[in-house]
């Protein structure tokens, strides 16, 4: 179960990383996410250190974290910055 969610966690992060892409390429990179994953050749580790790994190339934040960082108030980083819900938390995302 925690590596399905993680696996899960894993492909909306991915998706959000590559979705300027080719829909093909997303869809080949999940189905390849998605194999190693079921096969058992992903543990709950390396899903995380993937999700980290692709959160670095969004420059993923939630807006509270954000906002400080750029001092800047909430109102302002969740108004005027891209804004993502991943399950059911709001990120910005900000890697331009």
């Amino acid at each position: 179960m925690a590596a399905c969610l993680c696996g899960i966690i894993a492909t909306n992060v991915l998706l959000y990383a590559i979705q300027k892409s080719e829909p093909m390429l997303v869809n080949k990179i999940c189905d390849h996410l998605t194999e190693r994953i079921t096969s058992g050749e992903l543990s709950n580790d390396n899903l995380v250190q993937i999700i980290e790994h692709l959160g670095g190339y969004l420059n993923l934040k939630t807006i509270p974290d954000y906002s400080k960082e750029n001092n800047i108030s909430y109102n302002g980083a969740k108004n005027f910055r891209v804004i993502k819900p991943i399950f059911g938390v709001k990120f910005v995302i900000d890697n331009e």
